[in-house]
């Protein structure tokens, strides 16, 4: 199989570096030791810069080994070892005195660093630094730079427990009818009774990406514009982690949720910051408490004809419709994209006062203004 990825549109090349952060937190896990933060990189360089430059390799052979660890195949690059190759170019020269605003990008659960790299470079080719903070043992693959790595840690994942009885709870939920405040209120109830594992998960996760931004702060300011705050992204879990992060530190100034549920206790939050929730119509109902609880208008975009999997570069990689939706795979990125940049040039950048959604054949939109009850 022949695997195209769609190129970078913005006016800018992509280079990317990596770094570590041995964390002085024991793990919570039951691997033991102590927590490693690896985080890649993806920032704006010139177009004349990255002539001659070799391209990142896509999917490491470690990632590989992850891939068929945690799902039993893996994309093969064999016959076409060029298709995995990233349009970003590993330490391009930055361009000096120019800083960017600066999103941080969380995978979903079981999912890696680079799972949702085509979105990130297209950020990154519009003027912005993203960081994507892979959550080790929690990835299918996480990569450190002393060359180690390791798999995710199936044996301890109890995203339900008892496992049937959390499906056929959630399977409910997609279906059910009522308002967001009802909706809402049986989805606490079921994590509550199933997922306690997945929610106490989440201060974890918020805590290495306050690792991976206090590394930031000390070592990447010359290229990083932290006077206008951070932007939050993420897919499934990482989302949840982005909405988190918007509630609960200061740093965050706005973010975006791509089809996540919010695994976790959010009793006592109330949303401060603009907010975007992304979600295919499978799992539209299951997000019910973002549109509750806020003080900034939150907006809902609606993918048509996509699945869950199918919210990052597996659409390209996995192009199995029963798997990641039958939506055309560029199609999507365009539009994954422009939501991503409509949302941030107005929250972060600040270069319009709100973002321009407009509805099409695939993607409609929602607004839901500040919830007076919060």
């Amino acid at each position: 199989m022949k695997y195209q990825f769609p190129k970078p549109s913005g006016e800018f090349a992509v280079g990317t570096f990596t770094y570590t952060i041995k964390d002085q937190r024991e793990e919570a896990l039951p691997v033991g030791g102590m927590r490693s933060v690896a985080a890649r990189v993806y920032y704006p360089v010139l177009k004349e810069n990255v002539e001659g430059l070799s391209r990142a390799v896509n999917l490491s052979e470690n990632m590989l080994k992850g891939f068929k660890a945690s799902f039993h195949v893996a994309p093969n690059f064999k016959k076409n070892p060029d298709d995995n190759l990233s349009e970003c170019y590993p330490d391009a020269p930055k361009i000096d005195g120019k800083k960017f605003p600066l999103v941080m990008f969380n995978h979903g659960y079981n999912s890696y660093r680079e799972g949702n790299s085509l979105l990130c470079i297209d950020l990154a080719s519009h003027g912005y630094v993203v960081i994507s903070v892979a959550h080790s043992h929690e990835a299918l693959c996480t990569e450190f730079d002393d060359g180690s790595f390791v798999l995710a840690d199936t044996k301890n994942t109890k995203l339900y427990d008892p496992m049937l009885g959390g499906i056929i709870a959630m399977l409910k939920l997609m279906k059910s009818k009522g308002s967001e405040e009802e909706i809402a209120a049986k989805f606490d109830e079921a994590q509550k009774k199933y997922c306690k594992y997945m929610m106490g998960r989440l201060p974890e996760w918020i805590k290495d990406n306050e690792a991976a931004l206090d590394y930031a702060k000390k070592n990447l300011s010359g290229m990083i514009d932290f006077e206008k705050g951070v932007g939050a992204a993420g897919h499934s879990f990482g989302g949840n982690t982005a909405y988190a992060l918007c509630a609960r530190n200061r740093d965050f100034v706005c973010g975006v949720n791509i089809d996540g549920v919010l695994f976790g206790d959010y009793s006592n939050d109330v949303q401060t910051k603009p907010f975007l929730q992304i979600s295919c119509e499978d799992n539209a109902k299951v997000a019910a408490r973002v549109y509750l609880r806020h003080t900034k208008p939150v907006y809902k975009a609606l993918f048509k004809d996509m699945r869950h999997i199918g919210f990052g570069d597996s659409k390209f990689t996995m192009p199995i419709k029963s798997v990641v939706g039958k939506l055309d795979a560029n199609l999507f990125h365009e539009n994954i994209c422009k939501c991503h940049l409509e949302f941030f040039d107005a929250y972060l950048k600040g270069i319009k006062s709100e973002p321009d959604f407009k509805n099409n054949g695939t993607v409609t939109f929602s607004v839901f203004p500040p919830d007076i009850r919060s």
